[in-house]
C-alpha cells in the first residue's frame, strides 16, 4: 500500500496555530520573568498571522486534502477568520481583568489558542471523526479555562457542571456518529448524503442518528433542552472567559449544524426540520421569560443567547419548503449573519462588564450599571447600542440580523412561527430596556471614574460604534455571508 502525501496547504492556518501553540508553551516555560506578557503578545500575533495565511490560501472552490478528511472552502475560511477576531478582542479585553485576579497565567493564552485550533479543525471537517475531535480540543480547552480561579469554589463547580454535562452531549454525539455510520457506511459528509440519497442507508437507525446528532448540536448552542449549563457557567466563571465561552464558539457550533444537518443529512431535512423547530420556539420562550426575572446581568446575557441562538436555528430550519431547495442559501445566509451579529453584541456587552469591574469587583448585578450615564456617558451610549439591539430596535444590526431570519421564516411558510418569535422578542425586550433605564434614570451607587486601558477603551468604543454601522449598512456583511455560503454548498 503506497503511502499517498497530502497536500498542506490548504490547512496551513491550522499547522501554524498548532506550532505556535508548542512554541508559546515552550517560551513561557524557559522565559519565566516575562511569561505573561510573551504568551499574550505571542497569541495575538499568532492570531493575526493566522488570518492573514487563511486569507492567502483561500479559494474559490472548495479543495479537499487528508484523504478527504479536510475541507478548505470559503465557509469554512470565513468563519475562521470571524473566530481570530472575536478571540482577539476577547483576549484583549479580558487581559486587564485576570491581571487584577492575578490569575493572567501563560496557560490561559495557550489554552485560548488551543481553543481556536479546536474550532478552526470544526469548521474545516469534511468527515465526522476530525469533526468530533476538533470539538473535544475547544470543550476541554474551556472547561479548563472556566476553572483557571482555582481560589473561587463557584468557578470549580460551575467547571464540574460544564464538564460533566459536556461529557455527557459529547457521548450523545458520538453515538449519534456511529449510529449514522451504521446506516450509511461511512461517516464523510458527501458520503453520507450519497447514501441517503441514492436510498441505501437504513432508514430506522439513521433516524435514531439523527436524533443524538441533534441533541449533541443543541448542547454545544446552548440551546433547549440542552441550556441548562449556560446560566450556571456563564455566572460561575470568570467575566473574561464568560466573555471567551459566548462568542467564538458559537461561530465553531453553527459550522457544525451546517455541515453535519446540510451537508451530510440534507435529504432528511424533513425530519431534522421539525426538532429544529420545537427547539428553536421552545428555546426563544424560555430565553426571554427567563431572562426578565434575572438580576445577576450575567445569568441574563445566558438566557438572552439561548433565545438567540434559538432565533439562528430558525434559519437553518427555513432552508427546505416541502423538498424545495430554492430558499435554502437565503435562510441559511440569514442564519450565519445572525451568528456573527450576536457574536458581536455578545463581545460588546461582556467587555462592558469588564471596564465595570476591578480589583475586587466583578460588575455582575443589574444594580451596578446605575447611573452609568453619569459617570461615563460615552460607554453608557455604547452600553444602550448594545441593548437596543440585542433588543432588536431599529436599526442596530441585532434588528437586521432578526428580521432577515424572520423574511426567510415567512419565505419558507411559517408565518405562524414568525409571529411567535416575534410576540416573545417584544416581551424580551423588557429586561433589555431595564438596563437602559437603570443607567440614565437611577443614581448612581458607586460614583468612582472608570479606569481601564486605552486599549480596551479605543476597542469597546469600535464595538459599540461597529454595532451601530453595520445597523445603517447592514448589506455588505449580509453579502459576504451569503457569499461564503454559496462557494461551499
Amino acid at each position: 500500500m503506497n503511502f499517498v502525501v497530502p497536500d498542506f496547504y490548504p490547512a496551513a492556518a491550522e499547522i501554524f496555530v498548532a506550532v505556535m501553540a508548542l512554541v508559546i508553551m515552550l517560551a513561557s516555560t524557559f522565559a519565566r520573568s516575562i511569561a505573561r506578557s510573551l504568551a499574550y503578545y505571542a497569541t495575538q500575533a499568532t492570531l493575526i498571522a493566522a488570518a492573514f495565511i487563511t486569507i492567502y490560501t483561500m479559494q474559490g472552490e472548495p479543495v479537499y486534502t487528508f484523504s478527504n478528511l479536510f475541507i478548505s472552502d470559503l465557509m469554512g475560511s470565513f468563519l475562521k477568520l470571524m473566530i481570530y477576531f472575536s478571540t482577539a478582542i476577547a483576549l484583549l479585553y479580558g487581559r486587564g481583568y485576570l491581571a487584577d485576579r492575578k490569575i493572567d497565567k501563560p496557560e490561559y493564552y495557550l489554552l485560548a489558542l488551543l481553543m481556536t485550533l479546536g474550532m478552526m479543525v470544526m469548521v474545516s471537517a469534511n468527515h465526522m471523526l476530525p469533526m468530533y475531535i476538533g470539538l473535544e480540543m475547544m470543550s476541554l480547552a474551556l472547561y479548563t479555562m472556566v476553572a483557571f480561579d482555582r481560589d473561587s469554589a463557584r468557578s470549580t463547580e460551575a467547571a464540574m457542571k460544564y464538564f460533566v454535562l459536556g461529557a455527557l452531549a459529547s457521548g450523545l454525539l458520538l453515538y449519534g456518529m456511529s449510529m449514522v455510520y451504521g446506516a450509511t457506511g461511512s461517516l464523510e459528509f458527501s458520503a453520507v448524503a450519497q447514501s441517503i440519497y441514492n436510498q441505501a442507508a437504513n432508514q430506522t437507525v439513521l433516524t435514531f442518528g439523527l436524533v443524538f446528532l441533534v441533541a449533541g448540536i443543541c448542547f454545544k448552542l446552548g440551546v433547549v433542552p440542552f441550556h441548562m449549563w449556560v446560566p450556571d457557567v456563564y455566572q460561575g466563571a470568570p467575566t473574561a472567559v464568560t466573555l471567551m465561552i459566548s462568542a467564538a464558539p458559537k461561530l465553531a457550533a453553527f459550522a457544525m449544524a451546517v455541515r453535519l444537518l446540510i451537508w451530510a443529512l440534507f435529504d432528511v431535512a424533513e425530519e431534522w426540520q421539525g426538532m429544529l423547530m420545537l427547539v428553536a420556539v421552545a428555546s426563544i420562550a424560555l430565553g426571554n421569560l427567563a431572562a426578565i426575572a434575572q438580576q445577576n446581568i450575567k445569568r441574563m446575557l445566558a438566557y438572552s443567547g439561548i433565545s438567540h441562538m434559538g432565533f439562528m436555528l430558525l434559519g437553518l430550519l427555513a432552508g427546505v419548503v416541502d423538498g424545495d431547495r430554492h430558499f435554502a442559501l437565503n435562510a441559511y445566509s440569514s442564519a450565519m449573519f445572525y451568528a456573527v451579529a450576536y457574536v458581536i453584541m455578545s463581545l460588546a456587552s461582556f467587555g462592558m462588564l469588564i471596564l465595570l469591574s476591578r480589583a475586587g469587583f466583578d460588575a455582575e448585578n443589574i444594580d451596578d450599571f446605575k447611573g452609568l450615564n453619569r459617570r461615563s456617558p460615552w460607554f453608557a451610549l455604547m452600553m444602550l447600542f448594545v441593548m437596543f439591539s440585542m433588543a432588536g430596535v431599529p436599526f442596530f444590526i441585532g434588528f437586521f440580523a432578526k428580521l432577515a431570519v424572520l423574511q426567510a421564516v415567512v419565505a419558507a411558510g411559517y408565518f405562524w412561527l414568525a409571529v411567535v418569535a416575534v410576540l416573545l422578542s417584544v416581551a424580551g425586550a423588557f429586561y433589555y430596556l431595564r438596563v437602559v433605564k437603570v443607567m440614565y434614570f437611577d443614581a448612581p451607587v458607586d460614583e468612582s471614574p472608570i479606569h481601564a486601558p486605552a486599549e480596551v477603551r479605543v476597542m469597546l468604543s469600535a464595538n459599540g460604534i461597529a454595532i451601530a454601522a453595520l445597523g445603517l449598512a447592514p448589506q455588505m456583511l449580509m453579502s459576504l455571508c451569503a457569499y461564503a455560503l454559496l462557494g461551499s454548498l
